[in-house]
């Protein structure tokens, strides 16, 4: 500082009427969280580190001090302040005026208005000037900015404020280059001056800066940011550090994903799989799991727009210099623009599951016992990835091995000539599909039929309702399209006139628990199949219903089946004209029967009272 320098008054000046409407907007509805002034801060100090970097390679500017490249936090819990330092590139008393008193850029003042006026203040002034510097009065009464510019024979100077209106400026003397901001707290804001508080908000929102920030001479952001590398250059173990780091987790990942795009954003992303699923153990709903970074620095955690949320198991981070933020950085804007986003880095991740499910098939089932369930809830209910996604479904079938898995593709490898649907039935096990009626007339026509275990495999496969141009259908659906079985040898069945009598008469027997009795053509070794005549719910979707809604009854038009071939129905026919009573007794029971071979029955006590008469009555005709 020359002589003449040094003996310059402090002058007090006013705010720019603009920059009070901004300091009003700031202090009072900009930041939904007053602790975002810190990362703010720390944002600013990290550009002047990087200018200050850039100027001194260039050579356009230099300084004789040899000084650390690194952000210094100061805390002082009985005097209530916190200290922020940096060793960036500074500023003249000029560049202090211009950056911090006035409006510089052409056509903020009008900005500042429509922000005024806006009750989201969602515009997008960034880049037009910086407001984070600000955000210091939100949490201080008065502020003091001491700083010194890199340039040769700069001199120091001091701005101070209290934020009213007004601010004083004179030099200052002893100054090493870059910028000390002083923040004196308000009485309801002491909070901020206490380590522990500062270390928390510094992990959250900006462990990633890429210079060292020490808290009271302890550097807490250690854990470098990755993404922005070559996965070349990263080792496993920085990956498994930074996976515990962001997952908030003790093992290393199960998945992991580190990938480049330069459309339509130019964004860097790494993303994790965990080896847990967390919601299966009862812990409630996932929160999203990916975090929006800008610049290393973050925007928004726990981010719900940047995968759909049937992907929220996944973990990690995306970073974009070009995301389109908000004046206050806590959230973007530009809708269209962050949907482009989401499809390329939902598209991405896709197709990374898809090639490890191809590279590593066993590894890849692991996953999908896992996760699955929220892939089926992706082809239940996202139109935009549902081809993608219904490649990676995983289910048992007819021909598979027990505990083998088949894939849609694997399916239509082996379709038959002709064939227009794939075919899929829903049972609590493999063992109890393969009992039941449903598949006699599958296996007769040798057509594979996909195993589905839970509600949710159905409606992912009602939902997606095609693959490949294929009809997905279940199997206890009334109209298939598929041959009947041929009869059994030896066997002899119902002529016409007697099917006729018997579904009439078991229509009139049943009532309106059944909307038609008809002869069936896919049965086999069963007597009797309840069936779906509608087609718009399978049998697993009907239980479900059910289970949420007890009052909810019978769902959907059924049709009862009979085989006129089966020694049971053969038998009503002369029972009917022995014992009318028992006989009636019996059609009730073949119904009841099908609907447990479907699984719906809902109460099952007026069944067993059924069960126990058939039985007394006939052991009392054998008596």
């Amino acid at each position: 500082m020359t002589a003449e320098d040094a003996t310059k008054p402090r002058r007090t000046r006013e705010f720019q009427t603009e920059i009070k409407q901004l300091l009003d907007i700031v202090i009072n509805s900009l930041y939904t969280e007053r602790e975002i002034f810190l990362r703010e801060l720390i944002s600013n100090a990290a550009d002047a580190l990087e200018k200050f970097r850039y100027h001194n390679l260039t050579g356009e500017g230099s300084s004789a001090e040899e000084l650390p490249l690194e952000i210094s936090i100061e805390l002082d819990d009985k005097e209530h302040t916190l200290t922020i330092t940096d060793t960036g590139i500074g500023m003249t008393e000029e560049e202090v005026i211009e950056n911090i008193g006035t409006i510089a850029h052409s056509g903020s003042k009008n900005f500042i208005q429509q922000l005024a006026a806006s009750d989201s203040k969602d515009l997008n002034l960034i880049g037009q000037f910086g407001v984070g510097f600000y955000a210091a009065f939100m949490v201080a009464k008065r502020v003091h900015l001491q700083t010194r510019s890199y340039l040769p024979g700069a001199a120091g100077c001091e701005w101070v404020s209290e934020g009213a209106g007004s601010y004083d400026l004179g030099p200052s003397e002893g100054l090493s280059r870059g910028t000390r901001i002083i923040l004196e707290l308000k009485d309801d804001t002491h909070e901020f001056s206490r380590v522990e508080v500062i270390k928390r908000i510094i992990r959250q929102y900006s462990s990633f800066v890429p210079f060292p920030i020490k808290v009271n001479g302890e550097q807490v952001n250690t854990v470098q940011a990755i993404w922005t590398r070559n996965k070349n250059e990263v080792t496993e173990e920085e990956y498994n550090d930074f996976y515990k780091f962001v997952a908030n987790a003790f093992d290393e990942p199960f998945y992991r994903l580190h990938f480049t795009a330069d459309a339509p954003l130019a964004i860097n992303a790494l993303l994790f799989v965990p080896k847990q699923n967390m919601e299966r153990f009862g812990f409630g709903r996932l929160e999203p799991g990916v975090n929006i970074y800008s610049r290393k620095i973050l925007i928004q955690q726990h981010a719900e727009d940047i995968l759909p949320q049937w992907l929220r198991f996944v973990k990690g981070v995306v970073d974009s210099e070009d995301l389109p933020l908000n004046i206050s950085r806590e959230t973007t804007q530009d809708r269209a623009l962050m949907t482009k986003l989401r499809r390329v880095i939902t598209g991405r991740f896709l197709k990374f599951l898809q090639e490890q499910s191809q590279k590593e098939p066993d590894k890849y089932l692991e996953f999908w016992k896992t996760f699955g369930v929220f892939l089926k809830e992706g082809a239940a209910t996202d139109f935009s990835h549902r081809d993608d996604v219904a490649k990676l479904l995983r289910f048992e079938s007819s021909k598979s091995e027990p505990g083998k898995m088949v894939s849609l593709p694997d399916y239509l490898d082996r379709m038959k000539e002709g064939q227009e649907e794939i075919y899929f039935i829903n049972g609590p096990t493999r063992a109890s599909i393969e009992a039941g009626p449903y598949l006699e007339a599958f296996r007769a026509a040798d057509l594979e039929v996909l195993y589905t275990n839970e509600p949710v495999d159905d409606f992912a496969l009602s939902n997606l309702a095609e693959f490949e141009g294929k009809r997905m259908v279940s199997a206890d659906t009334a109209e298939l399209n598929i041959p009947a079985p041929p009869p059994q040898e030896g066997v002899e069945s119902l002529n016409y006139d007697q099917i006729q009598d018997l579904t009439a008469w078991f229509k009139e027997v049943l009532g309106e628990r059944v909307s038609e009795v008809r002869e069936s053509t896919r049965l086999v070794e069963s007597p009797a199949i309840i069936l779906d005549l509608d087609g718009m719910m399978t049998g697993s979707m009907q239980r479900f219903m059910q289970v949420l809604n007890e009052q909810m009854g019978d769902m959907g038009r059924k049709v009862l089946e009979i085989n006129p071939s089966h020694a049971l129905i053969k038998r009503l026919l002369p029972l009917r004209e022995e014992d009318e009573a028992l006989a009636r007794i019996v059609a009730e029971q073949v119904l009841d029967n099908a609907l447990i071979a479907a699984g719906l029955v809902q109460d099952p006590r007026l069944m067993v009272d059924r069960i126990y008469r058939i039985m007394e009555q006939s052991l009392a005709r054998k008596s």
